[in-house]
């Protein structure tokens, strides 16, 4: 069974940085490219970054370019993100997904309120 399980979110002030972890479990992690989808309420999913399964090939929506950065740990089957520099308009569930794009089998999500 494929398994993602987000965690790392919370309440942050606008400047601040947080970190979110996925446990990845139930496929070959380190075969597969993963990605970050985000969704603010009331609005439609939000794909922001994704990593080739080597972890060197990465990619940045605008909206992060230069503030979060991805990375992953094949070794432990868990993908990460670094957020740098938080924005109010950063405020969303953060959900990790299979694949290369945000169609791919999500996690449940952690939520990152980004309020002062």
């Amino acid at each position: 069974e494929v398994q993602l399980v987000e965690s790392g979110g919370g309440l942050v002030q606008p400047g601040g940085s947080l970190r979110l972890s996925c446990a990845a479990s139930g496929f070959s992690f380190g075969s597969s490219d993963m990605s970050w989808v985000r969704q603010a309420p009331g609005e439609g999913a939000e794909w922001i970054s994704a990593i080739a399964s080597g972890g060197v090939v990465a990619y940045y929506d605008d909206s992060v370019k230069g503030r979060f950065a991805i990375s992953r740990d094949n070794a432990k089957n868990t993908l990460y993100l670094q957020m740098n520099s938080l924005k109010p308009s950063d405020t969303a569930v953060y959900y990790c997904a299979r694949g290369w794009g945000p169609f791919g089998y999500r996690g449940q999500g952690t939520q990152v309120i980004v309020s002062g």
